[in-house]
């Protein structure tokens, strides 16, 4: 039976809001995508306030310390009480953010690609 200072970090990521559903969650924590204090974690597993919680959502690294259990899971605003992420993984993310930004697209390199509907339209025309 679980106690009141800890809570099964599968239910935890799911009232955190890290995850839309339980089952998404738990699947995550069998892929190894999460790890709590360095270890990979089951879904079974239980975290503590102080835990520190790393996770994947995505190709975004995000490290957390748990700062509150909750009993349900509530809107975002109270989901983030819930946590604090990690000055350096704030620093990590907004780096490959800026980085994405900055990438160009691929698409726009094209010069020839396949024709659009209203280039097979002129090209049938123009073959008339």
């Amino acid at each position: 039976m679980p106690s009141d200072d800890a809570a099964r970090v599968d239910v935890w990521l799911w009232r955190a809001r890290f995850f839309k559903t339980r089952s998404i969650a738990s699947e995550e924590l069998g892929k190894h995508r999460v790890q709590v204090n360095g270890q990979d974690a089951k879904a079974s597993r239980e975290v503590k306030l102080g835990d520190r919680v790393q996770l994947r959502q995505g190709v975004t690294q995000r490290t957390v310390v748990v700062k509150g259990l909750s009993s349900a899971r509530g809107p975002a605003p109270v989901a983030q009480l819930l946590y604090e992420e990690t000055p350096e993984s704030i620093a990590q993310r907004e780096k490959a953010a800026e980085t994405n930004r900055l990438a160009p697209e691929p698409a726009h390199s094209l010069v020839q690609g396949r024709p659009t509907k209203r280039d097979r339209r002129q090209i049938r025309s123009e073959e008339r």
